[in-house]
């Protein structure tokens, strides 16, 4: 009985998510404008804000799956720029965008990355990683706080002087130690929500400036 109970809740919970997900306003705005998720909205107002990705520039993208980030920062780059992408998991191709698919951790990867960065020099990092999430904060902070600190460490590695972090951070335990961290190594750090971001979400968006 318990778990035709559980499976019930859960059922009701999962068609309250659909409904929501597809009555969402940026959803029906993503697929109208041929996103791949609503999340392009997101790094949209983000770099409205702050200016930060313009032509010709090189950006790259970790965690770019399924490529709505990858998306924007390409059409902002423009056809001078380069936009890599890298994630652990398969992307479909984006025109005038590398994707590398693996673990940037790996030696063999980050030097595969750095490849297509070749003698320029890597303008912003952008990371939108989030961890599978299980619902319980005590599992899920600690596992976004981890992508965090990869992206960090990916950015003080292949930024020079005055290169960006775009980087998406949940709010709760572990942040504030974080920041406090950053900020010996990073001259500004500016926290951005964005209005596609859900209200209730605890994501929160770090732009910092080497």
């Amino acid at each position: 009985m318990a778990t035709r109970i559980e499976n019930k809740k859960l059922s009701k919970s999962s068609s309250a998510w659909m409904k929501e997900h597809i009555d969402d306003h940026y959803v029906q705005k993503a697929q109208k404008d041929g996103y791949r998720a609503r999340a392009a909205y997101k790094l949209l107002e983000i770099n409205e804000k702050i200016n930060l990705i313009k032509k010709g520039m090189t950006v790259v993208d970790l965690g770019s799956a399924p490529g709505s980030w990858s998306q924007v920062a390409s059409q902002l780059v423009g056809e001078k720029g380069i936009l890599i992408a890298s994630d652990i998991l398969p992307m479909d191709a984006l025109a005038d965008v590398t994707f590398i698919q693996g673990d940037f951790r790996e030696t063999e990867v980050f030097e595969l990355i750095m490849a297509e960065v070749g003698d320029r020099q890597v303008d912003v990092v952008l990371s939108d990683m989030a961890p599978n999430t299980a619902g319980n904060s005590a599992i899920d902070q600690p596992r976004m706080m981890y992508l965090c600190e990869l992206a960090v460490d990916f950015a003080l590695a292949t930024l020079p002087e005055g290169g960006a972090l775009i980087m998406k951070v949940f709010q709760g335990e572990g942040t504030q130690e974080l920041r406090k961290q950053m900020q010996h190594d990073f001259s500004k750090i500016r926290s951005i929500k964005p209005g596609a971001s859900r209200p209730r979400s605890k994501e929160m968006f770090w732009i910092a400036i080497k």
